[in-house]
């Protein structure tokens, strides 16, 4: 059956000399192996520049539900992005942010509503010339509301630790490292209410920044098997993310 989608591109890898594998999300069909064979060394170059990092394209393939990775007919730019490629700090979320998708999301089924979270999301960080310094841990929170995540923090327990792995307020400190201080606890709720068009009034410094970025790492680590210690946050944290 011929699909044609509106994807995400979240991964990409060299496969030996005549092509690419890339790891997308597809809004029809969820996440999408596609290995493209280019036979011209100046094809595979610009086949490589479409299938970069939150690339947004249309893909035309026919479904092969036998075989582990689809061959697509037809690529094409979807929606241009204007600063993301180019610019450093944007740059640098994207790569992070692609990379802790495609763990993310693996075996996750195709939802339209996820989809259209991550695509509009990216096409924000594209448009916006506003700071964008607590862009990935907007997403990152809002995004665990799509994965069925979210913590529940209605009901906050004052002086108390926020547990990561239970996701509930105690008095008593937990035994694991994997928890908020009653500090950072009472910080949570506003964090979640944090969105792209007012994040900017929510003041971070880098250190506390990179901090609850370490801690909703933790978070997913403990609640999606396999998740990974991600090689790009050093690369983010090395352009003051």
């Amino acid at each position: 059956m011929l699909l044609t989608s509106r994807c995400i591109v979240l991964h990409t890898l060299r496969y030996g000399d005549d092509a690419i594998i890339a790891h997308v999300l597809t809004e029809v069909a969820g996440y999408v192996t596609f290995i493209i064979r280019v036979t011209h060394a100046r094809r595979a170059r610009s086949q490589h520049v479409f299938f970069q990092p939150f690339a947004l394209l249309d893909i035309a393939w026919e479904e092969r539900p036998r075989s582990s990775m689809q061959r697509p007919k037809s690529v094409s730019v979807a929606t241009p992005l204007v600063s993301v490629p180019f610019e450093m700090g944007k740059r640098g979320i994207a790569l992070y942010l692609a990379e802790f998708l495609y763990h993310a999301l693996r075996s996750e089924p195709a939802s339209p509503s996820l989809f259209a979270y991550i695509y509009h999301s990216i096409e924000w960080l594209d448009a916006t010339r506003g700071s964008v310094a607590n862009f990935h841990l907007v997403f990152l929170l809002r995004l665990t509301r799509f994965l069925g995540l979210f913590p529940e923090v209605r009901a906050v327990v004052p002086d108390s630790y926020f547990d990561l792995s239970t996701c509930t307020f105690s008095v008593l400190k937990p035994a694991h490292p994997h928890f908020l201080t009653p500090e950072e606890a009472a910080r949570l709720p506003l964090l979640l209410r944090m969105r792209y068009e007012t994040m900017h009034l929510f003041v971070l410094s880098a250190a506390e920044r990179s901090r609850f970025l370490d801690l909703v790492g933790a978070y997913y680590q403990l609640h999606c098997p396999g998740f990974p210690e991600l090689k790009s946050l050093q690369v983010l944290r090395q352009l003051g993310g």
